[in-house]
């Protein structure tokens, strides 16, 4: 059974995407930890064409992939769109990619990712037909957190299209400088940054499963004590004034992408 190293990179993506572009049309993931699975969401959303793509592994290890929000956010992208599937039972052994031609086994040092690889056509189909096993009689694992095309279409018509710009521009910020996003907590000051109305962000962020109206009234109030975010009353016809958001501070009037240094240092 000829058993080569195919692919050595400095990070498992680079490895990753070597198996997805070999992979065809469907892509067996199988015992990957939680940093496999977070950097595989990452290849697939940018993949031009990516596989059918099943994840097997333990139900800790995806609660822990999936417990940052824009992880969690784009998986549930993909599973919206069936190129990815989330699978809970018991690990196994090592990571295995595997495809119709070809088992990877991904072996990683301190410094170096390697997919080895065999193309032995007993060996693949036996591990083909245990994956497809695998997949089918685990239980599938739900996400909790939203799409977020959704999400983002939503805030825009909520918000604005200014809004969503600057959502887009801190989240950005954040993946470059590896800052988890946490989700009330942005769109807060994003909202204080467009003078949106607390009832319309906090009805908004309810509605689309972000968190709870109860959980945005008590992170305004965090951010309005930490002098980020300040609120002015609105009168209404009926009721109690609303409050409308507005900026406190000049990192949150500023660039959105310093947004993120304020996540960093807030949360």
């Amino acid at each position: 059974m000829p058993l080569v190293t195919d692919h050595r990179a400095g990070d498992v993506g680079a490895v990753l995407r070597a198996g997805i572009d070999a992979a065809g049309n469907v892509l067996h993931v199988v015992d990957p930890d939680a940093a496999v699975v977070k950097a595989l969401v990452d290849v697939l959303v940018t993949a031009v064409d990516p596989p059918e793509t099943h994840v097997t592994t333990d139900e800790g290890t995806l609660k822990q992939a999936t417990d940052e929000f824009l992880v969690a956010s784009r998986a549930a992208d993909l599973v919206t769109t069936g190129t990815l599937s989330l699978n809970a039972d018991e690990t196994t052994g090592h990571t295995l990619l595997v495809a119709d031609e070809m088992v990877y086994a991904v072996v990683r040092t301190d410094n170096m990712v390697a997919a080895l690889s065999t193309d032995d056509g007993e060996f693949v189909d036996t591990a083909v037909r245990a994956s497809r096993e695998r997949a089918r009689t685990a239980e599938g694992f739900s996400l909790r957190t939203p799409p977020l095309s959704r999400v983002r279409e939503t805030l825009a018509e909520t918000a604005g299209e200014e809004a969503l710009a600057d959502f887009d521009a801190a989240l950005d910020a954040c993946q470059d400088i590896d800052v988890d996003v946490a989700e009330v907590t942005l769109s807060l000051l994003v909202a204080a940054r467009n003078d949106v109305l607390l009832y319309d962000v906090s009805r908004w962020g309810e509605d689309v499963g972000i968190a709870s109206k109860a959980t945005f009234s008590r992170t305004k109030s965090r951010l309005e004590e930490a002098g980020l975010v300040n609120t002015e009353k609105v009168p209404i016809e009926v009721g109690r004034p609303r409050l409308r958001l507005k900026a406190g501070a000049d990192e949150v009037r500023g660039d959105p992408a310093t947004l993120a240094e304020v996540l960093q240092s807030f949360d």
